[in-house]
């Protein structure tokens, strides 16, 4: 795709190791990054001085993981997010005052996609954050986000048990979210369920975290439609075990509700998700959202 810089088709070839590539990515354009080992996986947080960070105001803990499924090129789930940071992450090298961005690329998101939360890459960190206190963190998830021009805001139940100061701060971060997506989208964007992320891994530790991916407009709507009349098609995107017990009560075959879901979800894990299906508006709105969000500034 003329769209698509070389290095993007480097990145997605079957024999790239991507870890290394972010690195060396980042570090051709000035841009310092470590590689944290939690619980056997292999996460790469970006680096920048004490000057890119104000402590009277929240720190923006942004996530994309980096690993994929054998055999898929992994081109949206989840290069596309991958070297959009990677490119952001340069651009904060060179911020005018502070942006209180923390970037990590996760490893191990796909781990948790069949098996549960506690097997994500991401749920280490998250332990990580909790055991050392750190809970005020604003953590944002961006996960296939090469397709379409509708960012859609992952929504998210949470437990009725939770702590009311959990709900809080999960509710003033979702607000604030939908406040960012309204003032850089004008086109516009919807909050819809979305297959859970690393956000899910924050969420089970008691983190606020929010979830952001891209979506065809037509296929968002149509999704949208699909569960209004669908009630049980959220439990099925969100994979709750009751939708899982209803579906073998009632005999209805799991691909009755893949094929609910939006194309571009139908595409991940397979060879179809490939440099072919992006396109080149998605690039445009994450770079209008990235943006905004170095420049948000929240008080502690």
């Amino acid at each position: 795709m003329s769209f698509l810089p070389e290095e993007f088709l480097e990145y997605i070839s079957p024999d790239c190791n991507r870890m290394q590539f972010i690195r060396d990515y980042l570090k051709k354009f000035g841009v310092e990054s470590a590689v944290c080992a939690i619980d056997g996986k292999n996460h790469i947080l970006v680096q920048y001085g004490s000057s890119a960070y104000n402590p009277q105001f929240k720190i923006k803990t942004v996530i994309a993981h980096y690993d994929r499924v054998s055999g898929s090129p992994g081109a949206n789930d989840n290069s596309a997010a991958d070297f959009q940071l990677m490119n952001w992450a340069v651009t904060l090298k060179d911020y005018p005052g502070f942006h209180n961005v923390r970037i990590f690329f996760t490893d191990g998101e796909e781990l948790g996609w069949n098996t549960g939360v506690s097997e994500q890459g991401a749920f280490g960190i998250a332990k990580t954050f909790s055991r050392l206190g750190i809970k005020n963190d604003d953590v944002y998830v961006f996960d296939a986000c090469g397709r379409g021009s509708v960012p859609v805001l992952s929504r998210t139940l949470i437990n009725e048990k939770a702590p009311a100061s959990f709900k809080k701060s999960f509710t003033d971060l979702f607000n604030r979210t939908q406040d960012l997506l309204r003032s850089v989208c004008p086109q516009g964007w919807m909050s819809l369920p979305v297959p859970y992320s690393d956000n899910a891994s924050f969420i089970a530790c008691g983190i606020p975290a929010v979830a952001i991916t891209m979506l065809p407009a037509d296929e968002a709507s149509l999704y949208a439609r699909e569960l209004s009349v669908n009630h049980d098609l959220e439990n099925a995107v969100l994979n709750r075990e009751s939708s899982k017990k209803e579906r073998m009560e009632s005999h209805v075959p799991e691909y009755a509700y893949k094929e609910r879901i939006p194309l571009t979800w139908r595409l991940f894990h397979t060879q179809k998700d490939n440099a072919a299906s992006l396109t080149r508006d998605s690039f445009g709105v994450m770079s209008a959202i990235l943006a905004g969000l170095a420049a948000l500034k929240v008080p502690v």
